[in-house]
């Protein structure tokens, strides 16, 4: 009888002392931050080296994302086209803070390379030349379009893209109210290496 006694405070105890297993949900991982052209380029560059060594930007482009809260000058994705001289090829790298689609992967991304020849209007820039960063340029451009701005009528978004034509003696920003540089409804023209307003579109 005493060992039945004994045995019921035991279990008793032991019941007493198991605590409930708390279940915790995962959280969903929360997506990176939007960064500047420079950003995007110093997280690609690197990786463009490996692949050439003589590889050099020919264009900048941001890209906007919807799952990615905006933020002046900066945005969810940016795509950088590199080329190589010697190779005779490019290759297009891509940042994105997420995993946006089946060719926008998240961080740093490389495509596949492709024929290219020095021919056209675009030219490889230095990253020597390449100073100023599209907060800066998107402040220039604001600052020296009054006239568009103070229209009526509710803007577009602002797009980036950064290229070196015969135009300039200078890579420029295209500083883009519109997600292209076709269909822009006004672009403003900043030098990437002076900072300057070179002109307007």
């Amino acid at each position: 009888m005493r060992f039945f006694a004994f045995l019921s405070v035991v279990l008793l105890l032991s019941a007493c002392s198991e605590t409930p297993t708390e279940t915790k949900t995962k959280e969903p991982e929360k997506p990176s931050a939007p960064i500047t052209a420079q950003q995007a380029f110093r997280y690609t560059y690197p990786a463009s080296r490996a692949w050439a060594a003589d590889s050099l930007p020919i264009r900048i482009r941001s890209i906007h994302l919807t799952d990615v809260p905006s933020e002046p000058g900066k945005a969810g994705a940016w795509e950088i086209i590199y080329v190589s001289q010697a190779q005779q090829q490019a290759k297009i790298y891509t940042w994105s803070a997420i995993e946006a689609s089946e060719t926008l992967h998240k961080d740093v991304f490389a495509g596949k390379a492709q024929s290219w020849s020095p021919s056209g209007q675009e030219k490889p820039f230095e990253a020597s030349a390449f100073h100023i960063d599209s907060p800066a340029a998107r402040e220039t451009a604001i600052t020296n379009s009054k006239a568009y701005l103070d229209k009526p009528g509710t803007k577009p978004a602002i797009n980036f893209m950064v290229e070196f034509t015969p135009r300039f003696p200078e890579p420029v920003f295209r500083v883009m109210w519109g997600e292209t540089a076709g269909s822009a409804e006004y672009t403003a023209l900043i030098g990437a290496s002076s900072g300057q307003m070179l002109g307007k579109i």
